[in-house]
């Protein structure tokens, strides 16, 4: 009579395979960087078209759409909503803040001289717009 050994369900269990996991984890990591910086830039602007030097600097985006509407940080905000937002982070985070100003190539450039007005006066020095390169 030979000895049969008898392996129970319960020691299969004993060993989790990770490698499903990590790649899982990966995926996901590659996917949220390749989203991210596209949901700033997913704002329906048309900037206009210019010849620039290409911005060194990172910084906050205001965005000013075809209907009108400023856009910061994925929310609609009235033009003293935005400075007093502006204000509190030069304050409190950064006082060599940037902001980066998209406005649509449509709007007028008295809604677009507006929007860079209130940003100053919320104590950015630094604004630069943002234009496509010409073709």
């Amino acid at each position: 009579m030979a000895r049969t050994k008898h392996r129970s369900q319960l020691s299969a269990i004993g060993e989790i395979n990770m490698t499903p996991l990590i790649d899982l984890t990966f995926l996901l990591l590659i996917i949220f960087m390749i989203t991210a910086p596209l949901l700033e830039n997913g704002i329906d602007v048309s900037p206009p078209e210019m010849t620039a030097s290409p911005l060194k600097e990172e910084g906050k985006i205001v965005n000013l759409n075809n209907r009108g509407e400023i856009v910061f940080e994925h929310g609609d905000l009235s033009l003293d909503e935005l400075t007093a937002k502006l204000a509190d982070l030069v304050n409190n985070a950064n006082p060599e803040l940037t902001v980066l100003v998209r406005a649509d190539g449509d709007r007028p450039y008295r809604e677009v001289m507006n929007l860079m007005k209130a940003v100053k006066n919320a104590g950015i020095k630094n604004i630069s717009l943002v234009t496509q390169p010409e073709e």
